[in-house]
């Protein structure tokens, strides 16, 4: 591995001057960055970013310990977070908790040896790891939850109001008619999921009908089962809608309908929650309570930076975006009679 004591030997200028050209090349006449450069590019010499970060007493990288990198919401909102983290030349190291509470504690003692700048993470429970993270943030590493609340906390923290998502949800199928909906969602030590079936219990008037569906995880194939309980059912005590608790479990909803030879929204009606990409391309587009996902990860990343960058003067925000509703096929095609 070439270094830079070579790169300048072979540009005839001093080590100074090859540094200069990696980091500030403003300062360096043209021709003899020209020079510099195909050196660098000769020797094939790739900068040490380690060293670099030890000399400067600071790490250039932003940890992210994801839920669950299995579901499409968590990858937009790691697009947000690699836009900001572009912008201010820092790298973004991911890591995948699974929902896994020991692997999550285990990556939070690994980040706590590493020392990134800061750590971005979605708890596995939102009460959960409190002392570890504690420890980071003693450690000069400042923690951001993101889609997360740090309410009982001392720290940042950006998330979606999900019980208005819920209400959204429930005010938009009550709207088309329906009394007798159904919840699909779990595991209930999860936040999310209880706000969101709040929201939806909340959006109900007398008489209506809540039928709850617990999941021990949101899948496209938990979802399939969820479709293959309601349609089991009779005609006479089958809900008429469902709002699922993401937008994985209600296309696995719309599958099983499909299969079964069900008319979604005429048999059933559906509306997920997250809105990725997939629900509006789905065969019957898939009606959805929207996250900004990007904007969740950039936001969290620029909080995480601001705390980084001013130690001393840095106040903790817990911000809070709110849901929108896309009314699409799979709820709107029809209007039942209340």
């Amino acid at each position: 591995m070439s270094s830079i004591k070579e790169v300048a030997r072979l540009a005839g200028v001093s080590v100074g001057t090859v540094s200069n050209v990696l980091n500030r090349p403003e300062l360096v006449a043209p021709d003899t960055r020209r020079r510099v450069q195909d050196a660098i590019e000769r020797l094939g010499y790739v900068r040490n970013g380690s060293a670099r970060q030890l000399r400067a007493g600071r790490s250039r990288t932003i940890g992210v310990v994801a839920l669950d990198l299995g579901n499409p919401f968590f990858i937009d909102v790691l697009r947000g977070v690699e836009s900001a983290a572009q912008q201010a030349d820092l790298t973004v190291m991911v890591f995948n908790s699974n929902k896994d509470a020991d692997r999550e504690a285990s990556l939070l003692d690994t980040f706590e040896e590493q020392r990134p700048l800061g750590v971005l993470i979605t708890p596995v429970n939102d009460s959960g790891e409190e002392e570890r993270l504690s420890r980071l943030v003693a450690r000069g590493i400042p923690v951001v939850r993101f889609d997360s609340s740090a309410r009982h906390s001392n720290g940042c923290s950006v998330a979606v109001d999900d019980v208005l998502g819920g209400r959204l949800a429930g005010m938009h199928l009550r709207e088309a008619g329906h009394r007798h909906i159904a919840f699909a969602g779990g595991p209930s030590t999860v936040r999310q999921v209880r706000e969101r079936r709040d929201g939806l219990a909340a959006a109900l008037g007398p008489g209506d009908t809540l039928t709850e569906i617990a999941l021990p995880d949101l899948t496209v194939a938990t979802g399939r089962m969820v479709g293959e309980e309601i349609a089991a059912l009779p005609p006479a005590d089958r809900p008429t809608a469902v709002f699922c608790a993401n937008d994985l479990v209600a296309i696995g909803v719309l599958q099983e309908m499909t299969l079964r030879g069900l008319k979604v929204p005429d048999d059933l009606a559906i509306i997920g929650y997250d809105d990725i990409d997939f629900a509006a391309a789905a065969a019957v587009p898939l009606s959805s309570v929207r996250q900004p996902r990007e904007q969740i990860g950039r936001t969290a990343a620029m909080l995480l930076l601001e705390e980084a960058n001013r130690p001393g003067e840095h106040e903790h925000r817990q911000v809070i975006f709110q849901p929108d509703l896309m009314a699409r096929t799979s709820t709107t095609a029809a209007r039942r009679a209340p």
